[in-house]
């Protein structure tokens, strides 16, 4: 069993509801102690400022229009408002061509729906308002690009379906306000507004499950593992059926960012199970796409102000997203000469970024009549310059800073030489020689070496042949976690950075462990 069924958007929750509560029913309503409530939304003359040189309104004003009242926040007082009977929901209201008006409901999880006890079940809100409705939970509205049924318009007489909790209990209460919208509006028709459906879905905890247990084993060679992976350990896969997955991170807001290179994507997934399309077109837009078998994103990480960093393949180019949605590219040429496919990145503390160039991204690898550089480089960016460190490894892709940064470890993705080589950091920021800090040419398996991470006492994790190598500071191997796919690269999540996230082939895993990881 899977958490999602992708490409497409994710289906929120499987199947028939447990339970179902009707709130175009007077019943429904009762059950959940609420009432209805209604109110036209005013078309007002604003001032509005353009856009400013810091991409924020902070230009010259103009004249412009708003909406009044702004009823989407959770103590705004609807006590004046209209009362609607639940059986008049599907009313015609409006109040021109144009037209937007609310509807608000407070919401009070009850004791029984039927003989169906909702303690720690899962409930959704699906409403369906003709034409376009927008959805507001206790004044939030995430703004999540691809979700299915998402909160934001989402289409001509679409039904939005949102998860208002997991785990709720009796008494738990809710305050929803739909905002709904008559439409198109670029060709208005004599229309009005209305709402169609709106019901509360239950589901058990077992139906509405985010994690599945997922069969895995643990090789200890070493009595040290005892201390970085519990007795009692357990892998859980979180997310499945995608083409291909890689580049976690863990973005400090509470989600998980993830690459998927063939499908040209950047996905996110969040604690509640949802997995939303964060970024399309996430690594190439050309027009010989279809040539390309990874032609999206990989690597990803952080930088020391959270704008989140991007090596792309098809692009061949590593660049960073700005708090507005402008795009920098740090890297995209050396020596006059475009890049291969940037695969991993990683900052070092002085602002300077890491990354690994092998052409495993063109769609004829080493044999592409694109390729513009003779060798698979790792690479520095620092203030607009990008320097070469080392050209030695056939095919370098993971790398990682000790805690310390003293060393820079790069996992070698070639059958005939599966390494981690370790490399002593200079002071200006290049490379000294290096040394192969870990053999893994001998292991059984066709994997290579791939992601690299490390806890913050200096062991390192590593996607090699058979699953994720877990070695000592000094290079000795502590033990292995096979789980059912093979990892390509790994992220440190979760509050604590003590869960280790794994991007598997078609499934994204997790497993706590008792040391904290160096994350950006």
């Amino acid at each position: 069993m899977t958490a999602s069924r992708l490409p497409g958007p994710p289906g929120i929750l499987p199947g028939l509801p447990d339970a179902l509560v009707d709130l175009n029913t007077d019943a429904g309503v009762e059950l959940i102690q609420g009432q209805w409530r209604y109110h036209d939304a005013e078309v007002v003359d604003v001032e509005f400022r353009s856009v400013g040189e810091d991409l924020n309104p902070t230009g010259p004003p103009n004249q412009t229009y708003d909406i009044v009242p702004h009823a989407e926040v959770l103590d705004f007082d609807d006590s004046g408002w209209e009362r609607i009977a639940a059986t008049n929901l599907d009313g015609r209201r409006g109040t021109g061509k144009v037209c937007f008006n609310w509807y608000r409901i407070n919401v009070t999880i009850p004791e029984l729906v039927g003989n169906f006890d909702p303690t720690g079940s899962t409930v959704a809100f699906e409403v369906i308002v003709d034409d376009y409705a927008e959805v507001w939970v206790n004044g939030e509205m995430p703004r999540v690009v691809g979700q299915a049924g998402g909160t934001v318009v989402s289409g001509f007489n679409s039904p939005n379906r949102i998860i208002l909790a997991r785990e709720v209990r009796p008494g738990q209460r809710f305050q929803i306000a739909v905002f709904g919208i008559n439409a198109p509006i670029s060709a208005s028709p004599e229309n009005y507004v209305w709402l169609r459906t709106a019901t509360l879905g239950f589901y058990t905890a077992d139906r509405a499950r985010t994690t599945w247990e997922a069969t895995f084993e643990i090789l200890r060679s070493d009595p040290a593992l005892d201390a970085i992976v519990s007795p009692d350990a357990q892998l859980e896969k979180v997310a499945g059926d995608f083409e291909f997955t890689e580049g976690p991170v863990w973005v400090h807001a509470g989600y998980l960012l993830f690459s998927s290179p063939n499908t040209n994507t950047i996905y996110r997934w969040s604690p509640d199970g949802t997995v939303n399309v964060f970024r399309a077109n996430s690594g190439y837009n050309g027009f010989d796409i279809g040539e390309y078998t990874q032609p999206g994103s990989n690597g990803l990480t952080l930088d020391q102000e959270g704008r989140l960093t991007i090596c792309q393949h098809g692009n061949r180019r590593v660049i960073r997203v700005e708090p507005r949605g402008k795009l920098t590219v740090l890297a995209d040429r050396y020596q006059g000469q475009r890049l291969n496919s940037p695969n991993d990145l990683v900052y070092k503390s002085d602002g300077s970024l890491y990354f690994t160039d092998p052409p495993f991204g063109l769609p004829k690898a080493f044999d592409d009549p694109r390729r513009g550089l003779p060798f698979s480089g790792v690479f520095r960016c620092y203030e607009g310059e990008v320097t070469l460190l080392t050209q030695e490894l056939t095919g370098p892709k993971g790398l990682a800073f000790s805690p310390d940064e003293q060393y820079l470890y790069v996992g070698n993705r070639d059958p005939e030489k599966k390494v981690v080589m370790r490399y002593l950091v200079n002071p200006d920021g290049t490379l000294a020689s290096g040394e192969v800090f870990c053999d893994m040419t001998g292991a059984s398996g066709d994997d290579a070496v791939d992601g690299i991470k490390v806890d913050q006492e200096g062991n390192l994790y590593v996607c090699g042949p058979g699953g994720v190598w877990i070695l000592s500071p000094g290079g000795q191997v502590l033990g292995m976690i096979q789980g059912p796919e093979i990892p390509h690269n790994l992220a440190w999540g979760d509050q604590d950075a003590q869960t280790l996230y794994m991007t598997a082939m078609t499934g994204i895993y997790r497993m706590r462990l008792k040391i904290p990881g160096v994350r950006p």
